[in-house]
């Protein structure tokens, strides 16, 4: 089976500004600006991870174990400073909610913007139009401007356009935390849709529940590092533990 995602040797860091008291800064101008105010977080180190097409995975680990920052490697968000990461095929889902929209435009409007981002042409925004707003349970307020939305409906719309967009790879962050109950079902029994139909699926989740019944591997991060690898409730016994 082919690779639908292949992470190789992928380090990422960022440089951490502190407020320093007015005594440090002045110490650190009297010796000439030597030495530095801020500090290197190393969010992955040398990261190599495969997954095969069709795939279910979770990607655990406790916050700043580096498990958001891979995510947004895979989907092109973010650009290592070594290494590589190749995907094959469309490659959509849920990284930040409303990424991609435009306040100032309508429901509508950003539906067809957010599809031509995930790959769509307008001809299959506009046959799948319908699809979309009927999922996302948003009706009367598609025309609405959107930053007059809920967190919520922003989710509703985003969730229902990624979805929409039949991809090979769907990933998701965390977002389903949003949103009333019912619909986070809804969302859910669509994921499982998705991996029942041989899509390649990646979830960053703290609901270790939820991740076990949708995913059957668990890649388990710590301090950037791969620390395991291997079958969901292995993992999740290893976060608990």
């Amino acid at each position: 089976m082919v690779n639908a995602i292949e992470v190789s040797d992928v380090s990422k860091q960022f440089v951490l500004r502190h407020t320093r008291s007015i005594k440090e800064a002045v110490v650190w101008l009297a010796k000439g600006r030597k030495g530095d105010l801020s500090e290197k977080f190393h969010a992955l180190k040398n990261v190599s991870v495969e997954v095969k097409t069709g795939e279910t995975v979770a990607l655990l680990g406790l916050n700043g174990s580096g498990k958001s920052t891979l995510l947004k490697h895979i989907s092109g968000v973010m650009l290592p400073d070594s290494g590589t990461v190749r995907t094959r095929g469309r490659v959509a889902g849920l990284i930040e909610v409303g990424a991609g929209f435009h306040p100032d435009l309508s429901g509508r409007d950003n539906v067809f913007l957010n599809g031509a981002i995930l790959g769509m042409t307008e001809q299959q925004v506009n046959d799948r139009f319908d699809d979309i707003v009927e999922f996302s349970e948003i009706g009367q307020f598609i025309d609405t401007e959107v930053k007059f939305y809920s967190s919520g409906m922003y989710l509703r719309l985003a969730f229902s356009v990624a979805v929409h967009t039949d991809p090979e790879v769907f990933l998701i962050d965390e977002i389903l935390a949003v949103g009333d109950e019912p619909f986070q079902r809804k969302c859910i029994d669509k994921i499982q849709e998705l991996a029942r139909n041989g899509k390649t699926l990646v979830v960053v989740s703290h609901d270790l529940d939820l991740v076990s019944r949708i995913c059957a591997r668990g890649i388990l991060l710590e301090h950037g590092n791969v620390l395991f690898d291997g079958p969901i409730h292995d993992a999740v016994a290893m976060l608990r533990s």
